[in-house]
């Protein structure tokens, strides 16, 4: 019996997933498994924006309003499906999964409750604070933009400014780092967001462990390091992310294997607290001269990080989701011993003054050795072309990371650059280089 899997969302990281339930059966042929495993799957997609890439891997594609907890739950039901996937945060924080699980579906993702370790910063920072889990930094929230203004004048030292709430990964300003502290409480006292976390500015290179989750148990992935700035040289706005790479190893090159322990063991605490969590729980971390610290929480795949995490898996997708529907112990994970970059093409002037319209010129056969995942696009009959959001994301995997580079840019080559901008210089061995150099620094090694 083939299984019914809705997939909810229209990005980047939802094509991913698609391509790993789709990729299911073939992993479990080439390991033996047979039809009779019930291996099968049937794709069923919903969001907001029609995505070619899913819709083409899909047997059916729905346009609907994914924050919608009862639309969603008459599609899935339409659609007999027997299990669900949430990609994005803001159908979490709707109560997408508690509506579907209300309708006797399993989602594999959190309820609202649980997702709040995402959706509510002050809540994700009470919560390891009650709870003692490690890695977390000194913080205070506010509800009154005068007093948190007050904290800024008051604290010895710098602070990074995060709005409670979910502001899609561009929201956070850091004081001594992108604003000025005077430029900090001018955004605070102009913003219309009615809770603030002020907490102490990290210092270090960033990562992020990715686990799937259920009944307690986790599984990890390899650590990947994304890029939030626009620019090269880690210059510019913040985005939703304008790339990322991974090792053939678990760690990345700047990081031992004691570094992506100790982020696991802060992922299992965290685990251990959440009783009800299920889905991704996705760690973002800074590598500090005392170790891992936690910047934040997520509730679901990294986008881009799914894109990297994904292709290298080697267990099929669709038997950890089965399990954690079914009670039964997750999959031990297996993954390639590759590297991957991923690259995103976003449209000119993104973030700040995105300019729609353009052609996109490259496709799943002329993007070569490259993995293309379509994220924002409107498809036209005569071609697909850029909205104002991230466009497409090209991913090479290699033997190692330079090569996966190579293989990225190749595909970059094809799709040209007219009316997109690239962050070229993410997965190049001098960038890599200089996080090995300023981690070796921090630690008193240079």
């Amino acid at each position: 019996m083939a299984e019914h899997v809705l997939l909810i969302g229209g990005g980047g990281r939802e094509h991913a997933i698609a391509r790993a339930l789709e990729s299911s059966e073939a992993r479990r042929a080439s390991s033996g498994r047979t039809e009779s495993d019930d291996g099968e799957v049937d794709l069923y997609a919903c969001a907001g924006n029609r995505n070619p890439g899913i819709a083409r891997l899909a047997t059916e594609f729905e346009t609907l309003e994914t924050t919608n907890p009862k639309a969603v739950r008459e599609y899935a039901e339409d659609v007999g499906a027997t299990l669900a996937v949430v990609g994005p945060e803001a159908p979490l924080e709707a109560g997408v999964v508690d509506e579907l699980e209300d309708a006797g579906i399993y989602a594999f993702g959190p309820k609202a409750e649980e997702a709040r370790i995402e959706t509510d910063k002050a809540f994700q920072r009470r919560f390891m604070a009650e709870h003692d889990v490690p890695g977390c930094p000194e913080f205070e929230t506010f509800d009154e933009m005068d007093a948190a203004c007050e904290f800024i004048d008051e604290y010895d030292g710098d602070l990074a400014i995060k709005p409670a709430g979910l502001t899609g990964g561009k929201g956070v300003k850091v004081i001594g780092d992108q604003v000025s502290a005077e430029e900090g409480k001018a955004y605070i006292r102009d913003s219309d967001y009615d809770r603030i976390v002020l907490e102490e500015r990290l210092v270090g290179e960033e990562f992020t462990v990715q686990a799937f989750v259920a009944d307690g148990e986790l599984r990890t992935a390899p650590a990947v390091q994304d890029h939030k700035r626009a620019y090269e040289g880690d210059e510019g706005p913040n985005t939703g992310g304008m790339g990322s790479y991974s090792d053939a190893t678990f760690e990345l090159p700047f990081m031992t294997e004691a570094d992506y322990e100790e982020a696991v063991s802060i992922m299992e605490a965290t685990v251990d607290a959440l009783e009800e969590y299920r889905g991704i729980l996705y760690g973002q971390f800074m590598l500090t001269s005392e170790g891992p610290k936690v910047i934040e929480f997520n509730a679901r795949f990294g986008d881009p990080e799914a894109m990297n995490t994904l292709p290298v898996l080697e267990t099929p997708f669709l038997d950890v989701l089965t399990a954690a529907r079914d009670g039964d112990e997750l999959p031990e994970l297996e993954f390639a011993s590759q590297a991957t970059v991923c690259k995103y093409a976003v449209p000119e002037g993104y973030p700040t003054d995105p300019k729609a319209g353009a052609k996109v010129q490259v496709d799943e056969e002329s993007a070569g050795d490259a993995l293309l995942y379509y994220a924002s696009v409107d498809e036209r009959d005569d071609g697909i072309y850029t909205t104002t959001s991230r466009a497409f994301a090209v991913v090479g995997v290699a033997d190692s990371i330079t090569a996966a580079e190579e293989i990225a840019e190749e595909a970059l080559e094809v799709a040209g650059e007219e009316g997109l901008h690239v962050r070229h210089d993410i997965g190049k061995p001098e960038l890599v280089q200089q996080r090995i150099d300023h981690v070796a620094e921090l630690r008193g090694n240079q």
